[in-house]
């Protein structure tokens, strides 16, 4: 099985093109977003250090973004509970398409947390600044301050990567480039 890791900055669009490939795709995100909708034991952890913010099941974002921006320590302490779980669900994921020739993982920390194995083959989604930020909603631009604090630079990501893809946020181009880019992957292969 060949992994594909997706990097690129907060709002680059790496969930999008992480689709375009066509093949299984784990998207960490989404698996975070589910364990704060279905999983009662990561709201039972959350609920128990952080009492003055989450208030019911299921665990609600505007709870998580108040107390990361009233702390930015709050941050580490929900990672410690949650990236397990995600880990956990990873797991599982890569077993159940262990047969799959190729798997995408739309992971946005996989370098920071180390995740990435020396044989995945990572691919940079490259968008401009001004393209990322009229996608990002302004009231979340002070937690992505916080988050990319957890992230290495963007052009540490980039050099480390072995493709990159230009996103410019139209779908014909980013077909285009993702055909390529399989192609230069299955040449390598």
């Amino acid at each position: 099985m060949i992994r594909i890791g997706i990097l690129g900055d907060i709002g680059s669009g790496k969930t999008y093109i992480a689709k375009k490939f066509g093949y299984p795709v784990f998207n960490a995100d989404a698996e975070v977003a589910a364990l704060y909708k279905k999983s009662r034991k990561c709201y039972n952890k959350l609920k128990k250090i952080l009492p003055n913010y989450i208030s019911s099941f299921p665990v609600k974002k505007k709870e998580l973004k108040r107390a990361i921006s009233s702390n930015s320590s709050n941050l580490k302490k929900i990672i410690k509970i949650i990236h397990p779980e995600v880990r956990s669900k990873m797991k599982n994921f890569l077993k159940k398409n262990k047969n799959k020739k190729y798997v995408v993982l739309d992971i946005p920390l996989l370098l920071e947390n180390k995740i990435n194995k020396k044989s995945d083959v990572l691919i940079f989604v490259d968008a401009k600044k001004k393209e990322i930020n009229k996608r990002l909603k302004k009231n979340r631009r002070n937690q992505i301050k916080i988050l990319r604090k957890f992230q290495l630079p963007i052009e540490i990501k980039k050099k480390k990567a072995d493709f990159i893809i230009k996103n410019n946020f139209r779908s014909k181009f980013i077909k285009k480039n993702v055909k390529i880019t399989i192609k230069k992957i299955l040449s390598n292969a």
